[in-house]
């Protein structure tokens, strides 16, 4: 007897409105931040130090924000995106709670959308994923859009437009996931850097400067942290016919890149508080060198809070570019060495 396997879901398998609970919760450990943090090389004190976290308010050292944004990322791959040809962009993204070490992570996803391409070999279905906690407090919400294959290229697809989405959260929307912190106990030495909230000005640009090179183990070894199924990242055979003919580096693999390099020039802002939007304008492959810099767009007090605020950034990934001219995505962009084009909200004590 044949067994069933999973193949995955198809454009035609989504339906507007279609609730989605994702298999295989994943509890978290010292050891998975361990190894973010080895594959990364991530700096940021409140995230390295159980000590430092604890004395500025936190109950524990917190998972890093962008670790528990894989792992919920990664539950929904098998029913969203395992047939993807990629995932084109995020918004309305949100951390609402601190993850620590023992938490036990679960997914689940609402379809928003889908819509045909014109091709008719595939199209665009847009979801709101939202990662639970054991108690069922969510910890973290975002909506992405990835372009998934068709079945068959003759069935029919109803289309279903999805909701507006914000251009940007709000201020009143941000900073839940960090406790009252004490910023009198917040040592800037330790942390790497004396410039705080106040001290950047909207329109900064700041360069990185450092570059990190991609090695394919690293990119393989990352996504299977996460379990992230995508063959597009695993399967150099499923990938021979398909326009790249190689295995394609996950696109939050870049945006971790970019947020370790961000140490140079941010390094007290400790925590991703949220993604407005998110593009991978270009994709990456094993071998290449990853850049970063970042603007100032926004900042923001917090209402009710009197010891972070929020700084919003426009934060451009490059490979094999460095960004001391500030590159942008655009006509110059020829030779597709802009990666990632990353809006989000930092938070940073005051």
């Amino acid at each position: 007897m044949a067994s069933t396997q999973n193949v995955g879901r198809f454009l035609e398998d989504f339906h507007q409105g279609e609730i989605i609970r994702h298999a295989t919760p994943r509890t978290l450990t010292s050891g998975d931040q361990a190894l973010y943090t080895a594959l990364y090389g991530s700096r940021f004190a409140v995230q390295s130090s159980a000590e430092f976290a604890r004395g500025i308010g936190y109950e524990a050292m917190p998972v890093d924000d962008l670790l528990v944004f894989h792992v919920v990322f990664g539950k929904t791959v098998p029913d969203i995106s395992l047939n993807a040809v990629a995932n084109l962009g995020y918004a309305e993204c949100r951390w609402l709670r601190p993850v620590y070490a023992g938490d036990t992570l679960s997914a689940t996803s609402e379809v928003l959308g889908v819509k045909e391409n014109s091709s008719r070999q595939a199209g665009v279905v847009h979801v709101r994923s939202r990662g639970c906690n054991q108690r069922g407090e969510v910890v973290l919400e975002f909506v992405r859009w990835v372009m998934v294959r068709k079945r068959d290229a003759a069935s029919a697809i109803t289309p279903a437009a999805p909701p507006s989405l914000r251009e940007s959260l709000a201020p009143g929307d941000l900073g839940s996931a960090v406790p009252r912190l004490n910023p009198a106990a917040y040592d800037d030495g330790l942390a790497g850097s004396a410039r705080r909230f106040g001290a950047y000005g909207i329109g900064e640009k700041i360069d990185h400067v450092d570059g990190m090179t991609v090695e394919e183990a690293e990119h393989q070894l990352a996504t299977r942290l996460y379990q992230n199924t995508a063959k597009v990242h695993f399967n150099q055979f499923a990938q021979a016919g398909d326009r790249f003919g190689r295995r394609l580096i996950y696109g939050g693999h870049v945006i971790s890149l970019a947020r370790a390099l961000s140490f140079n020039g941010l390094a007290n802002g400790f925590h991703v508080a949220a993604i407005n939007g998110g593009r991978h304008v270009n994709p990456l492959f094993a071998g290449g060198t990853v850049f970063a810099w970042s603007e100032v767009l926004d900042k923001q007090r917090l209402p009710g809070r009197d010891d972070i605020g929020a700084l919003r950034l426009r934060t451009i990934a490059t490979q094999d570019l460095p960004c001391a001219s500030f590159p942008q995505p655009g006509a110059a962009d020829s030779d597709g060495r802009i990666l990632l084009d990353l809006d989000w909200w930092l938070v940073a004590p005051i």
